[in-house]
């Protein structure tokens, strides 16, 4: 659980700085839709930042939630890192990485599904 909260709150951190640098920084440097891509990585970074604060509060109900961390986890340096990659260097061939990570996303979200299901809280 400790883990989590630590990741969570690294991540979410990260994502606020990201987020700030992206507005105030890059938009000047990168084209529009280069600026966009970079902001979508920092948004599902927050957003599964937050995730991972569920998965804390889901194991320290006992409940076996940890793999759906690892996944948002995974998902977020896939995805996120994927979209700020391309964002700096151009290079859209890193485009076909972010899919895997969005594939860590859904399968982390389904597993949280499948815990909380067959915990039965």
């Amino acid at each position: 659980m400790r883990l989590f909260i630590i990741l969570g709150s690294i991540s979410a951190a990260l994502s606020v700085a990201a987020g700030a640098f992206g507005a105030h920084a890059l938009r000047a440097r990168i084209e529009p839709r280069m600026l966009e891509v970079f902001e979508t990585g920092a948004r599902y970074q927050m957003y599964h930042a937050l995730a991972l604060f569920l998965v804390a509060w889901m194991v320290d109900r006992g409940m076996q939630a940890g793999a759906a961390g690892w996944l948002f986890v995974a998902g977020t340096l896939l995805f996120s890192g994927s979209l700020y990659t391309m964002a700096f260097t151009g290079v859209r061939g890193l485009g076909a990485v972010t899919p895997f990570g969005g594939l860590c996303f859904l399968a982390g979200w389904v597993w949280v599904a499948v815990v909380a299901v067959r915990s039965g809280r």
